[in-house]
């Protein structure tokens, strides 16, 4: 196990086994959760749930090897539904032409991953919007979950009211929260993938659900959607916003998530080399993804739980992209899962990614009106993309105003441009 350098990282293969362990059980959520999501632009369910458990299995196991990083990958909860409901339910793009938005955002990241421009993409938005882009990501995920389980519904006469509660289905829903929420407040290991498979017991045993009538299969072909990318429709002026939005979104996702698992526990030495290949993987299993037949792909944050456990090495994430080959074979199971016994993990994600606001600093003016444009926007207008448009022009308008020229950069005024452009092709 030298290849690992397990010793020179002060761990063991014992460790790292059951770091891997770990990390699988707090992420194979992704499987049922994704495919319920992504099939609901009428792509196939089954091919969904083989694909992203392939996608997954392939990135982490090569991030294992490249990187020798315990840093697990899957496709990317917040762009994926961004992905369902904002792209093809929302602005009526076909899948096929949203896969290619994927694959072009995943070829851009991966250029940026092998040049300085990364860098100065990242000077250009301070942490500040950072944060503000993932706490409205946070709300908008959120609010996709509260209204997927009928908790909140249209109204015409003040736009959004509270659902339903003597629905069986809602109840089930809420039931759902309660439990993400109690397991979660616990520190229960795995507490997503346990929650929702209680909140099917339940749904099996009182008859909202059926039970399912077996367990394994074999896996279904991604025939159905491997390949099917429209490249050629993705490139075009009315989609370029959107192109942007994905590659910044999985750049400050990917960098945040790896900042907060790796720095922490020393797992990026100073000359950068691993977290360089991390992201030099990351952004090619995003375009890998599309190819395969799901929407972008990013480090996850669950990684965390498996290097809390000792885990410092690839073989942390090897040994979780091994062990995601049993997903492979639960079709049947996750098949027979209710949409609202998922859908609480959708609210929960949120939450975590709403807490970041904590950290902003809103005695900046132009910071807390940008804040607030994206976390507010987002949700109401159901795109991530006219919400940091709505962020970004606030924020250079306000920056104007109060002559802080200091603050006020080409990367901040480009994107400023690009998020108009959201606006003008309208």
């Amino acid at each position: 196990m030298d290849f690992f350098k397990l010793e020179k990282n002060g761990t063991n293969v014992k460790t790292e086994l059951m770091a891997g362990l770990t990390t699988f059980l707090t992420m194979m959520y992704i499987v049922p959760v994704n495919a319920i999501i992504m099939s609901k632009t009428g792509m196939p369910m089954e091919a969904l749930i083989t694909a992203t458990a392939l996608i997954t299995i392939f990135s982490t196991i090569v991030n294992g090897l490249w990187a020798n990083t315990p840093i697990a990958m899957s496709v990317g909860m917040g762009l994926n539904a961004y992905f369902t409901f904002g792209l093809v339910l929302g602005m009526k793009v076909p899948w096929q032409t949203a896969l290619g938005v994927v694959f072009v955002s995943g070829l851009l990241f991966l250029i940026l991953s092998l040049t300085p421009l990364r860098v100065w993409i990242m000077r250009s938005i301070s942490m500040d919007l950072r944060r503000a882009i993932s706490a409205g990501i946070g709300s908008f995920i959120a609010f996709i979950g509260l209204k997927s389980m009928g908790m909140v519904v249209a109204n015409p006469a003040v736009l959004v009211g509270v659902g339903n509660f003597k629905d069986p289905n809602v109840l089930l829903g809420v039931v759902g929260l309660i439990l993400v929420f109690a397991f979660y407040a616990w520190k229960v290991k795995g507490a997503f993938i346990v929650a929702v498979l209680l909140t099917a017991l339940i749904a099996w045993v009182v008859g909202i659900a059926p039970y399912p009538t077996s367990f394994f299969s074999m896996p279904a072909s991604i025939s159905p959607i491997a390949l099917e990318l429209d490249i050629m429709s993705a490139l075009t002026l009315a989609l370029f916003p959107v192109v942007i939005t994905f590659l910044i979104t999985d750049l400050f996702d990917s960098l945040g998530t790896l900042a907060g698992v790796g720095y922490r526990a020393g797992l990026f030495k100073e000359d950068g080399k691993e977290l360089q290949k991390t992201l030099e993987v990351d952004a090619a299993a995003t375009t890998c993804g599309a190819l395969f037949g799901v929407s972008t792909t990013t480090a996850f944050i669950e990684s965390a739980a498996g290097v809390e456990e000792g885990g410092r090495t690839g073989l942390t994430a090897v040994t979780t992209g091994l062990l995601f080959i049993l997903t492979l074979f639960m079709m049947p199971l996750f098949k027979a899962i209710p949409e609202n016994a998922i859908y609480p993990v959708l609210v929960m994600v949120g939450v975590l990614m709403f807490s970041e606001l904590s950290h902003i600093n809103f005695k900046d003016t132009a910071v807390a009106v940008s804040t607030f444009m994206i976390v507010i926007m987002m949700p109401l207008t159901f795109s991530i993309t006219n919400g940091l448009a709505f962020g970004l022009i606030s924020y250079l308008i306000i920056k104007l105003i109060k002559k802080e020229f200091k603050d006020i950069n080409f990367g901040i005024v480009f994107l400023t441009v690009v998020s108009l452009i959201v606006f003008i092709v309208q």
